[in-house]
C-alpha cells in the first residue's frame, strides 16, 4: 500500500477464504505486511500464518456486526486490514464498511467469493444461477425464485440451518428438490454431500456452508410472474383487492425499478406485496388503521418473500407523519376529501396516484377530483360464472370506479 497522505486509502478490505494465506494475491499479502492494524471474524484471524502481518495488532470483530463499525473508523489514519469472507462485496461485509467512508479511504482486493467455487464444484453456469445470501435473512426470501428445474445457491449462518432449509422446502411443496451441501470451499475440510430435500437426516454439516439447491417440483407450487396473483396466496379476512382488480391496479400504479410505493389502507398487503415483487429494487410502505390486520400484512409479505415490506399502523393522514414521501400512492380504503387534500399537500409534483372507489359517495368524490385535476377515470365492471338453480349465470361484483393521475 502507498504512503498514507492525502486521500490515499487507509483501509484495505481483504477478502480471505478457506485455505488462507495460500490464496491470497500479492497485493493482498503486501497489505497485510505493511498492516498496523488486522481486524476481522476469529475464523478468518486464525487463517492467517504467524507471519501474515508481523507488526500488527490484532483486534476481534465484535458480534453483531454493526458493533465493529465505530471501532473500525476510529481507526483512521492507521494502515488497517479487514478481513472479510471471499468477495467482500458479493452479500459481503464490503458494501456495509464502504458506505461509511469517503470512496479514497479504502481499497477491496476479493478472493473468489464462496458462490465462485460453489459452481465450479457442481459445474454450474453462475451467470444461470440465482445466488442469495441468508445469513441473517428468512428463507421466504427464497419464495419468488422456487421454480421447478431451477438453480440457486444459498450461503446459510451454519450446519443446522442447512437441517431448517430443507424442513422449509418441503414446506413449500419443493420436498423432491436436491440440495448440495457444500462444506469449508477451497479449505483442507472441504466436503460435498448430496441429499434431497424430503430425506434430509445430515447432523454434522460444518460451518462455513453453502447449499446448491436444484429446484423440483410442480409447476403450480412456483409463483407466479405477472400481476394479479390468485387470493388464495394471500392470508386475509375479505379486504383484499381481487385478483382481477389487483392486476388493473397494478398496471395503473406502473412500478419502475427503485420506486417507493404508500399503499394507503393495505388490508392483507396485496398490493404493496406486489409492488415490490415487480423489482428487487423496489420499496413500499403500507398504512393500516387494523392492527390485526397490519400483521397479517405482514406475515402475508414474509411469507412471499418480500420481507421489506414496511407496514405502518395507524390512521391516515396521522400515520403519514415522519414517513418518506413516495414516488407513488394508492389509495384502497380511507378515501375522504380530507384525505385527498391532505396527500396533495405532501406530494412532490410528479407523484403517481392511483385511488379506487365502491361507494356512490366515493365515487363522486373521484369523478370531482378527475374535473379538478384531469387524469383518467375508469369504471371497471366484473362478473363471474356462478351456480343458478342447475344451471349457472352471472354473479357481479360492485363496479369499482378507478382514478389515475400525476400529482
Amino acid at each position: 500500500m502507498d504512503e498514507l497522505k492525502g486521500g490515499t486509502a487507509w483501509l484495505s478490505i481483504v477478502g480471505i477464504g478457506e485455505d488462507g494465506m495460500a490464496g491470497l494475491s500479492a497485493a493482498s499479502r503486501a497489505a497485510l505486511v505493511q498492516a498496523e492494524v488486522v481486524t476481522g471474524a476469529p475464523r478468518h484471524l486464525a487463517l492467517l500464518a504467524a507471519e501474515a502481518a508481523p507488526q500488527a495488532e490484532c483486534l476481534t470483530w465484535p458480534t453483531p456486526f454493526a458493533d465493529g463499525i465505530e471501532r473500525l473508523l476510529a481507526l483512521r489514519g492507521r494502515r488497517v486490514v479487514m478481513l472479510a469472507s471471499g468477495d467482500p462485496f458479493w452479500f459481503g461485509a464490503g458494501s456495509v464498511v464502504a458506505r461509511h467512508l469517503a470512496a479514497d479511504e479504502w481499497i477491496a482486493l476479493p478472493a473468489p467469493s464462496t458462490f465462485s467455487l460453489a459452481a465450479a464444484r457442481l459445474g454450474w453456469a453462475l451467470e444461470q444461477v440465482r445466488c442469495i445470501g441468508l445469513h441473517a435473512a428468512p428463507f421466504e426470501r427464497l419464495r419468488p425464485l422456487l421454480a421447478p428445474e431451477t438453480r440457486l445457491l444459498v450461503l446459510v449462518r451454519d450446519g443446522a440451518a442447512v437441517g431448517e432449509l430443507a424442513a422449509w422446502l418441503v414446506a413449500q411443496g419443493f420436498g423432491d428438490s436436491v440440495l448440495h451441501v457444500l462444506e469449508a470451499l477451497g479449505g483442507a475440510c472441504e466436503r460435498g454431500r448430496r441429499v434431497v430435500a424430503a430425506e434430509y437426516a445430515l447432523d454434522d454439516v460444518q460451518h462455513p456452508v453453502a447449499v446448491g439447491i436444484e429446484a423440483h417440483a410442480r409447476i403450480e407450487d412456483a409463483l407466479p410472474c405477472v400481476a394479479g396473483l390468485a387470493d388464495d396466496w394471500f392470508e386475509h379476512d375479505g379486504q383484499i383487492t381481487k385478483r382481477p382488480m389487483r392486476a388493473l391496479t397494478l398496471s395503473a400504479l406502473a412500478p419502475r425499478p427503485g420506486e417507493r410505493l404508500w399503499d394507503v389502507g393495505a388490508g392483507s398487503g396485496s398490493i404493496g406485496i406486489e409492488w415490490l415483487l415487480a423489482h428487487p429494487a423496489n420499496e413500499a410502505i403500507g398504512f393500516e388503521a387494523d392492527p390485526q390486520r397490519a400483521e397479517r400484512a405482514r406475515t402475508n409479505a414474509r411469507a412471499l418473500g418480500v420481507d421489506r415490506l414496511k407496514i405502518v399502523t395507524g390512521r391516515a393522514p396521522q400515520v403519514f407523519d415522519g414517513q418518506p414521501l413516495p414516488d407513488v400512492v394508492f389509495i384502497g380504503g380511507g378515501l375522504s376529501e380530507a384525505l385527498l387534500l391532505e396527500l396533495w399537500a405532501r406530494l412532490a409534483p410528479g407523484t403517481r396516484v392511483v385511488a379506487n372507489a365502491v361507494t356512490l359517495e366515493s365515487e363522486a368524490l373521484l369523478a370531482r377530483w378527475h374535473a379538478a385535476h384531469g387524469g383518467s377515470l375508469l369504471r371497471v365492471e366484473l362478473a363471474e360464472a356462478a351456480p343458478l338453480g342447475g344451471r349457472r349465470g352471472w354473479k357481479s361484483a360492485y363496479p369499482v370506479v378507478q382514478w389515475s393521475v400525476s400529482r
